[in-house]
């Protein structure tokens, strides 16, 4: 028992006895009565900036941090013990099974995600911590159906993704108010493991999701020292990467690094949440309406103007620059497809490489040998940080380009639907990782589908035959019997009640003067109430 603080479910009981101990609750209980008040005020700022932008107000580089762009002298810190090559990084949920394939995948590091390859039960997130100690200590090896698991000599290093500053975790409470879902994840897996992976030769690494402005990677950094000096561990022994996922980051991309310089691992592309961003921040201007979300690739102009900011500015710094996700799995019994999407991924990590990216993510071990390849052909050592880019000059307006050549299909319209429905189904049930027409899909393709059907119901745009796309139309394809059939056959464990909520969520969102920010928020009730959560906890901050 800790005095203020209340867990408000009963699931998983031997995972709470293991992880939720009193140290750590009393851990958390400090950071949420440090932190709290100005998470809660950073999301309440991200709220007035959107209706600026609404009102007119076009995005463009601070002013009041110029000098900080300006000065050549500062840079960050050195890399940490096996975060000096990261060639190819593997990205999936923190299950037992995945854990393990990941680690022995032979790509350099793995990100254990809690955020948007999660769904949030109690039971997952507590789960994932117990899977991610035993790792470490290397004590995760089981059976399964017969089959042994066991972790390599040499695993992967293990970066760890806690969800973002918007969502709560409503199961814990302090001093009646839920936790921070970021601090909640962050802190169990540095309370009980810091010291033990510095003790191994590695360290306390974070991917660090879904930020808008400079001032929560300050946040993030005094999080960082408060932690550090509560276990009595050296200040900069932390390392963060930073997702530049979200359009007002990528406006502030040097200053992100400057907040965070002693605790910095560097940047990464988040590319797919960088567009659902995209077009939620801009949702007020009608010329941001985008085509099919298949023809918004990384050659268009707002996305490719991104991508050369990015390297620019980490490689001024000294830091890596990560490139993005290539979510292909192979294609089993059709040699000819999976050629075609193998081919897909070398063009897209052949990009990157010669952009000057210091690596890449892919999403199944089976594309690390690809990526791998690409890179140790193109990148002879341990990173690019020696190609400036200096030729690289982007202003404001190529970060806002919404010159995109496509239109918007039926097909598009039809994939957009079945994308939204499949994944929130799933995630409602449980499982934030699914894999789709051999993609393997994340909260962040279902997002870019529920605001691209917003977007064009709200702004009138019509398909390239003329039919105007509107709420009516997206009802017709959410209780289309075939596009049921197509969503069942990606996720046979689906449930009616699951489809039911999904189908009613997203006819409201069609029908929204805005899109919400984050479906993960909307639906978090759902796995709230099923853990036992009271109502009045439900709710997530955003």
């Amino acid at each position: 028992m800790v005095a203020g603080v209340q867990i408000h479910s009963q699931v998983s009981p031997e995972a709470q006895a293991e992880i939720l101990t009193d140290g750590a609750l009393q851990f958390l209980a400090a950071l949420h009565r440090t932190f709290d008040k100005t998470r809660q005020s950073l999301l309440v700022a991200r709220l007035s900036a959107q209706q600026r932008l609404d009102a007119g107000q076009p995005l463009d580089f601070p002013t009041e941090t110029a000098n900080i762009r300006a000065e050549p002298s500062w840079h960050c810190a050195p890399p940490a013990p096996g975060l000096e090559d990261r060639r190819v990084e593997i990205t999936g949920p923190t299950d037992r099974k995945m854990v393990i394939n990941a680690l022995n995948s032979g790509a350099k590091t793995f990100m254990a995600d809690f955020e948007d390859a999660s769904s949030p039960t109690f039971k997952n997130m507590l789960e994932g911590q117990v899977n991610l100690r035993d790792a470490i200590r290397r004590k995760i090896d089981f059976e399964l159906k017969g089959k042994q698991y066991k972790l390599s000599p040499n695993p992967a290093v293990l970066i760890v993704r806690p969800r973002g500053w918007h969502l709560d975790e409503p199961r814990v409470t302090v001093d009646n108010s839920p936790l921070s879902g970021s601090l909640f994840d962050f802190a169990l897996y540095f309370y009980h493991n810091a010291k033990e992976l510095v003790a191994r030769g590695s360290g306390p690494y974070f991917y660090l999701p879904k930020m808008e402005h400079y001032l929560e990677a300050r946040l993030w950094n005094d999080v960082f020292l408060f932690s550090q000096s509560y276990i009595g561990m050296p200040v900069n022994t932390i390392r963060g990467t930073v997702l530049i996922e979200t359009l007002p980051a990528a406006f502030q991309m040097e200053e992100i690094l400057f907040e965070l310089r002693n605790h910095s691992s560097g940047l990464n592309c988040g590319r797919w949440d960088y567009i659902f961003s995209f077009i939620k921040r801009r949702r007020a201007d009608r010329s941001a309406v985008l085509p099919d979300r298949k023809d918004v690739t990384m050659e268009v102009g707002f996305m490719d103007a991104y991508v050369r900011l990015l390297i620019q500015t980490c490689h001024k710094r000294k830091v890596a620059a990560m490139g993005g996700m290539s979510a292909q799995i192979p294609i089993k019994g059709d040699d000819k497809a999976n050629e075609i999407a193998m081919a897909k991924v070398r063009s897209d990590k052949l990009r990157e490489v010669t952009n000057g990216h210091d690596g890449t993510w892919i999403a199944h071990p089976l594309i690390n040998k690809i990526a791998r390849e690409i890179f140790d052909e193109h990148m002879i050592g341990p990173n690019q940080y020696h190609v400036r880019r200096e030729d690289v000059r982007v202003a404001a307006q190529d970060l806002l380009n919404t010159t995109v050549p496509g239109q918007i299909t039926a097909g598009g319209v039809r994939s957009n639907v079945a994308a939204a429905l499949a994944y929130a189904g799933a995630w409602v049930g449980g499982n934030g990782c699914i894999p789709l027409n051999w993609l393997m899909e994340d909260a962040a393709t279902a997002e870019i589908a529920r605001v691209q059907l917003w977007q064009w119901v709200r702004h009138g745009a019509r398909l390239d035959s003329g039919e105007p796309v509107t709420a009516a139309y997206v009802d017709g394809l959410l209780d289309d019997g075939a596009v049921e059939r197509e969503v069942r056959a990606a996720v046979p464990a689906l449930q009616d009640e699951h489809l039911k909520i999904v189908r009613a969520y997203l006819k409201e969102q069609v029908r929204g003067q805005w899109p919400s920010e984050f479906l993960t928020s909307d639906l978090m009730p759902y796995l709230a109430a099923a853990d036992g959560v009271p109502a009045k906890w439900q709710r997530s901050a955003l």
